[in-house]
């Protein structure tokens, strides 16, 4: 069965879930919150969620997409689109060609 990498345990996918906490980070601290503050906004039940998908070990759960844009205070178009780069790059480039 043919996954996208993200969802391997490849080192490709590796360096796509680190960059992508890398990212989530940097939005986290842009609108000046805390890894509690995003884990109670978006309803996670421990903060130790939030430092999972930051240090790549975790990925932000297709439910929690849309409460986790706004947590960040980002539009939610803008947030998923850039999120799939990360987590599923086959159909990133499908939908919107080569990433910048």
């Amino acid at each position: 069965m043919y996954s996208t990498p993200i969802m391997g345990s490849g080192e490709h996918a590796k360096r796509l879930r680190k960059e992508s906490g890398k990212w989530l980070k940097s939005l986290r601290e842009r609108a000046e919150l805390t890894q509690n503050d995003v884990a109670n906004a978006v309803g996670y039940e421990y903060y130790t969620m939030i430092s999972q998908i930051e240090s790549g070990k975790g990925r932000v759960a297709p439910d929690k997409y849309l409460s986790y844009a706004q947590a960040l205070k980002v539009n939610p178009q803008w947030f998923m689109r850039n999120l799939l780069k990360f987590y599923d790059p086959f159909c990133y480039e499908l939908l919107f060609g080569p990433p910048e």
